[in-house]
């Protein structure tokens, strides 16, 4: 195995523990906040995992390449779904003139 694949198998493996501890920390009232922060992030994943499926380094990167897409526009778009939810509670609902 060459250095790169190493190192990229390290990386993953740091972040994946990482990003388990740091989301099993934050109280769930800062949960929507941080959803916000994190669908930029994911768009930012986006990108690179765009480069990687197109970057014609064999079959293997183009499969992780796709399915990271794959997850990343899933984390998204639930991102914004419940975001979006979030804040039509806080909206002021309209009172009806009939009363």
């Amino acid at each position: 195995m060459s250095e790169g694949i190493v190192l990229g198998i390290v990386v993953f493996t740091l972040a994946t523990f990482l990003g388990f501890e740091l989301i099993h920390r934050v109280p769930p009232t800062l949960h929507t906040p941080l959803m916000s922060g994190s669908n930029a992030i994911s768009g930012i994943t986006i990108v690179g995992a765009l480069i990687v499926a197109g970057g014609g380094h064999g079959w293997v990167s183009t499969a992780f390449g796709f399915g990271a897409v794959a997850l990343a526009m899933m984390n998204v778009v639930g991102g914004y779904t419940v975001t979006d939810r979030m804040l039509h509670m806080f909206k002021k609902k309209p009172e009806d003139k009939d009363q």
